[in-house]
């Protein structure tokens, strides 16, 4: 293991490495390595000789040697060029790196994979969340397979299928009637009443170091040589800040064929975009976004813990934040999946508006190599796509005409 200690990302607290940790000052944690150590440890040459998947990348994660992992067979996720979809914008090199084959349908996965881990590494036995959907499942399926106890809490207008999932895969799944931050205000005070451990988005600090490996793996897939622009979409941020922590330690280790980082762009629906207004008004804290309401279950948080985090990454990085229609998020949905053939989430549908927008403003530039996150499957939204099939009749003639 080379992490040499955790740190405050709120004013660099320096906390020891092997302990239970969450939070300072209410603020989330960094875990911190020796790059130098772990460049002379590992090559890029022996790593592409492992097997492929999030588990090739031991050394940049906190899992102590004699830790037994978590797993349910995180593979590498594949990197699609999707010229078809490109062109129809007017760009030219966009990629999608389709999260959805992970085992719970989502890069929540990721995250999990490590927070899970670490959790019984520390001898955790309960854990509970508040979740729009994806984490409650990830985290039911991972503390299962762990041997833990999970309670999850989402909003009762969480997808039909999250719902179901969090329950299938054994955890006690709760419908609250209120938005996520009611989700985690429960979790918070069950903590203290039943000692739950929790696992809501960056009060611990590994799940960033699960969703950091879609940072390494990406600059794997492209040679190292990194993409000139990254579209993310943005609740908690967790992947976006993951990535960029991973691209900041990667050219500590001069992995990296240029030092010029991505233009991380965070997007959101303009139903929920508590950090597109932070970005507009150039504050460094999110204020509470009000009424929040999106289809794309995963953007409606209105008040994200690493909004510092977020908006740091997105400014050293001269990105941008976006906030798209909502009214068009399921049309973009739909378009998406029919052009690429990948099975399209909403919160990744925002990102295909957000691209339009950018390539017409002339901010995305037609030689830009652009990626695309699809964070989970589309196939967990389908009660949100209010599609009606025609019905054919078998008791009367078939008219042939319809199908022209």
């Amino acid at each position: 293991m080379f992490v040499t200690h955790l740190e405050s990302a709120l004013d660099g607290t320096v906390f020891p490495a092997n302990t239970l940790q969450t939070t300072h000052r209410d603020k989330p944690l960094w875990v911190r390595y020796d790059t130098k150590t772990i460049s002379k440890s590992i090559s890029k040459e022996a790593l592409a000789r492992r097997a492929s998947g999030l588990w090739r990348y031991r050394e940049f994660l906190p899992v102590p040697k004699v830790t037994e992992i978590v797993s349910l067979g995180e593979i590498s996720t594949p990197l699609v060029r999707v010229d078809k979809l490109a062109r129809h914008f007017g760009g030219q090199n966009l990629f999608i790196k389709d999260e959805s084959r992970l085992p719970t349908g989502s890069f929540k996965s990721r995250g999990m994979a490590l927070a899970i881990t670490m959790a019984r590494h520390f001898g955790i036995k309960k854990v509970a969340i508040p979740t729009a959907g994806n984490a409650g499942s990830a985290a039911a399926a991972y503390a299962n397979a762990a041997g833990m106890e999970s309670f999850v809490f989402m909003p009762d207008d969480t997808p039909k299928v999250n719902q179901f999932e969090a329950a299938l895969y054994g955890a006690k799944a709760y419908l609250v009637n209120g938005l996520i931050t009611e989700c985690g205000r429960i979790v918070r005070e069950g903590k203290e009443k039943l000692g739950w451990f929790d696992l809501s988005t960056l009060k611990e600090p590994h799940r960033i170091e699960g969703k950091k490996t879609m940072g390494l793996e990406l600059a794997e897939q492209m040679d190292w040589k990194l993409p000139d622009v990254i579209l993310y979409p943005t609740g908690g941020g967790t992947g976006l800040i993951g990535m960029w922590k991973a691209f900041k330690e990667l050219n500590e280790m001069g992995w990296l064929e240029s030092a010029t980082m991505p233009r991380m762009v965070a997007v959101q629906s303009d139903g929920c975009c508590p950090i597109v207004k932070a970005f507009e008004t150039n504050t460094r804290f999110a204020e509470p976004f009000p009424n929040a309401m999106t289809v794309a279950s995963g953007l409606r948080v209105p008040s994200a813990l690493g909004d510092f985090m977020i908006l740091d990454a997105i400014k050293k990085s001269n990105g941008t934040a976006v906030a798209v229609s909502e009214n068009r998020i399921i049309e973009w949905m739909k378009f998406a999946t029919q052009m690429t053939g990948l099975s399209i989430c909403p919160e990744t549908a925002a990102c295909v508006g957000a691209f339009e927008k950018l390539v017409k403003d002339n901010w995305i530039k037609r030689s830009d190599t652009v990626v695309i996150f699809n964070t989970a499957s589309g196939l967990k939204y389908l009660d949100k796509t209010e599609m009606v099939l025609p019905r054919i009749n078998i008791q009367e003639p078939i008219n042939w005409n319809a199908f022209n």
